[in-house]
């Protein structure tokens, strides 16, 4: 039998990635097509571009509300957003256990391989983890202005790390005591919200706490706006309900972006996950100029649209780096045709509750190339393909 064509006529294979740097929040990588034979035109350019805007980003202060009073009460999907933190309202399927533990066995980028053991003597309470990955970590970026450390230029290929045990292995090159002692900020990894997620990610399932990789926008970078970025969600037992967890987000972070919220149960208006940010777009419930990388220039319909395909991936246990580039995301700022808008309508439909739609979520990742991660990305921040380490598979 023939494998159906989920293909929209507008969209092709590969991409073209502008790399984007953040000082807050993750890199964003904006999307299109590409060939494998050579970089696109202006990316460098560009990226610059991105990074001297992100330099000059004013930190944010006041309120993180995203949506008004108003706009809370008289529109449903911000109500449903709002209702509470880290949960939706009564549509929640409650997933079957095989689901569960499918999010409890490692995926092959959080396998933490030969050092597995290291995980032996970390403590089992959620809050402790969080703060053990954040003495182990620092966000590249903000290192000098938040943390006093100017990370050396050698260091730099840290943040492309993708698996696990690649950022173990170098972290204990740096440091080899024991994960759950704090480092001081010079022997921490550097990276990006990928790791952070990777980190407690592994740490979690070692735990057999069903977790999940989930990708959207955070509501508490830029007050008004939808940054990309990357968390962790997972499976509260007692509470019977999938929990979101910032675990970039520590002492530092909070005070200087005046968080208000619990990064250890952040509510869904202070992220979206993607197919919400979808929904709310195609609703005209929220400005799609509001979601992206406002502040460098970057946002719209397009950009909500690849973090879809991102974040189908991520609920197939498929972890990409945040500058990994594969698939039939839009052109950057492009104009979505009909026949895309209706594609990306029906990726949103499937990751929006996964839990209800887990089968179907599977089989389209197996048989779409457009959302599977193939053997071969682009890494936009490096403007060069690589190699998927380990190349993914379907488990």
């Amino acid at each position: 039998m023939d494998k159906p064509d989920h293909r929209p006529r507008d969209t092709v294979t590969w991409m073209r990635a502008e790399p984007v740097e953040a000082r807050c929040g993750c890199p964003l990588i904006s999307s299109g097509h590409i060939g494998l034979e050579q970089p696109a035109p202006g990316l460098i350019k560009r990226g610059r571009r991105l990074a001297d805007a992100a330099e000059r980003r004013a930190l944010p202060s006041g309120s993180n509300a995203i949506a008004t009073e108003a706009e809370t009460t008289t529109n449903p999907d911000m109500r449903r957003l709002s209702s509470a933190p880290g949960q939706y309202e009564s549509g929640d399927v409650m997933p079957e256990q095989r689901i569960l533990d499918f999010y409890i066995e490692q995926s092959v980028l959080t396998q933490p391989g030969p050092y597995a053991i290291m995980f032996d003597d970390l403590p089992v309470d959620i809050a402790e983890l969080v703060e053990i990955v954040q003495g182990l970590l620092v966000y590249e970026d903000v290192a000098p202005g938040f943390y006093g450390f100017e990370l050396p230029a050698e260091r730099g290929a840290e943040k492309h790390l993708r698996t696990e045990e690649a950022m173990l292995e170098r972290l204990l090159g740096l440091d080899d005591r024991s994960l759950a002692q704090p480092r001081p900020v010079e022997r921490r990894l550097a990276g990006r919200c990928h790791h952070f997620m990777v980190m407690l990610l592994s740490m979690l399932r070692a735990k057999n706490f069903p977790a999940r990789a989930r990708c959207g926008f955070g509501a508490y970078f830029n007050p008004g706006y939808y940054e990309d970025h990357w968390v962790v969600e997972y499976w509260n037992a007692d509470e019977r309900r999938w929990v979101v967890v910032d675990p970039q987000f520590d002492d530092v972070w909070r005070e200087r972006l005046q968080v208000q919220h619990n990064i250890l149960d952040v509510p869904h208006d202070q992220f979206l996950v993607a197919a919400d940010a979808w929904n709310l777009c195609r609703r005209d419930a929220a400005d799609p100029a509001r979601f992206g990388a406002v502040f460098a220039h970057l946002y719209g319909l397009w950009f909500v649209a690849g973090n879809v395909v991102r974040d189908v991936a991520a609920l197939n246990k498929v972890e990409s780096l945040p500058w990994d580039v594969w698939g039939g995301q839009p052109q950057p700022h492009a104009e979505l045709s009909a026949a895309q808008r209706e594609y990306f309508d029906e990726l949103a439909a499937l990751s929006r509750e996964p839990d209800a739609t887990f089968d179907e979520l599977r089989k389209r990742y197996a048989m779409d190339e457009l959302v599977r991660v193939p053997e071969i990305v682009f890494n936009s921040a490096l403007q060069r393909p690589e190699q998927f380490v380990p190349a993914p598979t379907l488990r």
